[in-house]
């Protein structure tokens, strides 16, 4: 099925919540929904859902046409949802509350087998752990059958360690049962690494939506930039598909259309390199120091203003105080936004 959001917007009574949202997903295409708490990431979803009536704009889902005054009742969306608190029913067994309201028992025995539950198929939710409950959650989903799937940070209630490991058991149920989704997160990896699209919200309005590489690479603005990752900006002059900077000459490109000389060239920790210098060398001073396992992040204070962060190889080991060189080893073009 496709989904067709057309300058969607909800409001709260009197308080607009959401505005001007536009997107299109088709086929089995996943979009990741990121951006700070309360930019209205969940009110979108419960808008597709009819959870939440819509102010304005439609939605377009298949042959279906959904505006204010074209309510379509959640139940006859045929849409999947599963939420961060499982939302199982204590009383019923795994197959139970996967083949709920299901007389069609094929499918319910299809995704109890493909997501590894068929051993515990007659347990109930207080025997299941954390991953557990989240698979008997997308397997009831699934075997629904749904044109769409609707996930609201169905991963904020496990461990670390299970995170990984479940975030692409569903991605994958979701590609074998060829249905779009849109999944909301505050994890930024996990959003880059899921989904086909990034869509990254800002006071209820989408700043950009892109595949993952684009959004990091070629942020929309300032905003996005800052938001999917640690970014610094280092000033610096733009010609010819070059910026030159304090750091070294680089690569870029300009934001969309934008046309300026001055620039601030985005900057990502691996875009940078450093080596210890002499106390009369280098353009900065480390101010502090994270070890990370593998690697190390340092924040650098620059001697011309401003500061920028360097991730190195753990064995690299410098204190803070000590002054560096700096290169910008990027040879991909960086994103060059006009001077602020």
């Amino acid at each position: 099925m496709k989904l067709e959001v057309r300058d969607l917007g909800v409001s709260y009574g009197a308080t607009p919540v959401v505005r001007d949202l536009n997107f299109t997903l088709d086929g089995d295409d996943i979009l990741m929904l990121v951006g700070p708490t309360g930019c209205g990431k969940t009110t979108i979803l419960q808008a597709v859902a009819g959870l939440v009536p819509i102010e304005c704009g439609q939605i377009q889902l298949g042959d279906r046409r959904i505006g204010a005054a074209d309510h379509v009742p959640p139940e006859k969306r045929h849409i999947g949802m599963v939420f961060q608190d499982f939302a199982l029913f204590p009383h019923l067994s795994v197959a139970q509350n996967v083949g709920f309201r299901l007389s069609n028992q094929a499918p319910v025995n299809h995704w109890l087998n493909r997501l590894g539950l068929e051993p515990l198929r007659e347990a109930r939710p207080e025997r299941l752990s954390g991953g557990q409950k989240q698979r008997v959650a997308l397997a009831r989903a699934l075997a629904h059958e749904p044109s769409l799937m609707l996930l609201d940070e169905p991963l904020s209630s496990l461990d670390a360690s299970l995170k990984d490991v479940v975030r692409w058991e569903i991605r994958d149920a979701l590609k074998e049962a060829g249905v779009p989704a849109i999944w909301v997160t505050h994890d930024q990896a996990e959003a880059l690494s899921v989904g086909d699209q990034v869509g990254v919200l800002n006071a209820g309005r989408l700043q950009q939506v892109a595949p993952p590489e684009h959004c990091f690479g070629r942020p929309a603005n300032r905003f996005v930039a800052g938001f999917l990752g640690e970014a610094s900006f280092v000033p610096g002059q733009f010609g010819g598909g070059v910026a030159k900077t304090a750091l070294g000459s680089a690569p870029a490109m300009m934001a969309d259309s934008d046309v300026a000389t001055e620039v601030d060239l985005l900057v990502r920790p691996d875009d940078l390199e450093l080596t210890q210098a002499s106390a009369s060398q280098g353009q900065g001073e480390i101010s502090w120091s994270r070890y990370e396992g593998g690697t190390r992040l340092y924040r650098v204070a620059l001697d011309e203003g401003g500061s920028v962060r360097v991730r190195v190889n753990h064995e690299q080991s410098l204190s803070p105080g000590q002054r560096v060189v700096l290169r910008i080893n990027a040879t991909e073009p960086l994103t060059a936004f006009p001077r602020a």
